[in-house]
């Protein structure tokens, strides 16, 4: 178990575990939109599209390129880590992060449905575009959310308080925001109560999750979360 956790946690494996929901979230968000050029994506996403069209037009070779050099990087950044890559590891991956995610519905989707005697409505949209757009939450939200946000104001808090106070600081800001961000755009949901404490207590477990199991499986579970939403209650 302690092998699993040390090597679960890498660079490493969080990089090869995303590659899959990337794949999987492009060809649900075509299939689920045939003849449009995909319409409905996640705000994260279109974030991160229009950056690379400012380097250049064809963002999909350009992200192919960037995962590329993404994996290289990695593999030299841990190349004295020892790191083995286990078929069984990624299958335990995606079973721990299905755990959390049970135990996040349980937990923060409980506490705020017993609080409020009340459900988080989502946008008006298929299933199979919900489905789609849940398997990229995990990856594209927590690379945007977690990865770039909360490392990004620790940074900055950090040369104003204490190691700690920033960490403080920067978690609960980074998930007032994640939250925030669900009701913007054109797709924005309606701004309820419930529903924006929801997401911000979320954020804040995937904050502590991030920390403690790395980017993959906070990535996963995320993403098996928001797949149980669709499956159960879409």
């Amino acid at each position: 178990m302690k092998r699993y956790l040390e090597q679960t946690s890498t660079l490493t494996y969080s990089y090869l575990a995303s590659i899959p929901l990337l794949v999987l979230y492009e060809i649900l968000i075509r299939i689920s939109q045939p003849g449009e050029e995909a319409a409905v994506r996640l705000s994260a996403d279109v974030w991160i599209t229009r950056l690379l069209l400012l380097i250049h037009h064809n963002t999909l070779y350009l992200t192919i390129g960037l995962l590329i050099v993404l994996g290289a990087f990695i593999l030299w950044k841990e190349r004295d880590k020892s790191v083995h890559i286990r078929a069984s590891y990624f299958g335990g991956m995606i079973a721990e992060s299905l755990v959390w995610a049970i135990v996040l519905a349980i937990i923060v989707g409980g506490f705020i449905g017993w609080l409020f005697m009340a459900s988080v409505d989502g946008p008006a949209v298929t299933r199979l575009q919900m489905l789609a757009l849940s398997i990229g939450a995990g990856l594209y939200e927590e690379l945007v959310f977690r990865v770039v946000l909360v490392y990004g104001l620790i940074y900055l808090f950090s040369l104003l308080f204490e190691q700690k106070t920033a960490v403080i600081i920067s978690v609960i800001l980074a998930a007032a925001i994640f939250s925030g961000v669900h009701y913007t755009g054109s797709m924005g949901d309606v701004f309820t109560l419930p529903s924006f404490l929801f997401r911000m207590l979320f954020g804040l477990a995937l904050n502590a999750l991030l920390v403690l199991r790395g980017f993959g499986i906070t990535a996963w579970t995320h993403s098996l979360y928001d797949v149980l939403l669709v499956v159960f209650l879409y």
